[in-house]
């Protein structure tokens, strides 16, 4: 009995090619349509593990850790000066899906730079900021914004310890004058301080105090004052 041969199904070419294109492990430089180019390591052709990817358009490099084809672990992410042609770092830390998240240190063009905490790309959590001007504000901060606790420090010494709200000192807090030898003790709203105590504290030791000590008021329950404008304060705002 003759031994009928069939001829044995081959997949299409191209799908022989995919395969040889599917990209894992550690690869060269594989640059994309747009020019975009990206050297490290890849996972069911998807970036994951080391890598660093080099932005055409912008210049911009990132060298980090990926995850299933975002930036995600712990990275740095630099531009290019387009006058020096030199890279300055923009930002490292911890990424989360692509987006800054966790903790890091975020420089800014005007020179100020930042110390915290991120979440979706933006400030929150614990950080302190060095702004320009030589103050810092270092406590809690909320979608880019100071809120929360938090202590700014003026340059010319003077302090405000205290409650904020978007990005404006809000509740109760503390702002003292070390130059004038003041302490004012109260309740902001909106950067605005609108009850309080003002006290004499350090004035002997300080550079520029006031021509007359204040008069010294006589408040049998200072404690309680502040008490019932905090318990107005909460009323008005729940």
């Amino acid at each position: 009995m003759p031994v009928i041969k069939y001829a044995r199904i081959r997949d299409p070419l191209f799908y022989e090619w995919d395969r040889k294109a599917q990209k894992s492990g550690l690869r060269n430089t594989v640059y994309a349509v747009n020019g975009d180019q990206y050297t490290g390591e890849w996972l069911d052709n998807l970036k994951h593990g080391k890598g660093t990817q080099i932005w055409k358009s912008t210049g911009a490099v990132y060298s980090g850790d990926w995850k299933f084809g975002k930036r995600d672990g712990y990275g740095s992410y630099s531009i290019l000066d387009p006058v020096t042609k030199e890279y300055k770092k923009v930002y490292t830390g911890l990424w989360e899906n692509d987006q800054r998240g966790g903790r890091g240190t975020f420089f800014y063009t005007n020179g100020e730079h930042y110390e915290g905490e991120w979440s979706n790309g933006l400030r929150s959590g614990w950080g302190k900021m060095y702004y320009k001007d030589g103050s810092t504000y270092e406590g809690e901060w909320l979608m880019d914004q100071r809120n929360g606790q938090g202590l700014l420090k003026l340059p010319n010494g003077n302090r405000y310890e205290g409650g904020w709200k978007d990005g404006k000192k809000h509740g109760p807090g503390k702002y003292s004058y070390p130059d004038k030898g003041q302490l004012l003790e109260g309740i902001w709203v909106a950067d605005i301080p609108k009850c309080g105590v003002l006290v004499d504290f350090g004035r002997e030791n300080a550079p520029d105090p006031t021509e007359f000590p204040l008069p010294e008021i006589e408040l049998h329950d200072p404690a309680g004052v502040l008490a019932e404008a905090q318990a107005k304060f909460d009323d008005s705002h729940n």
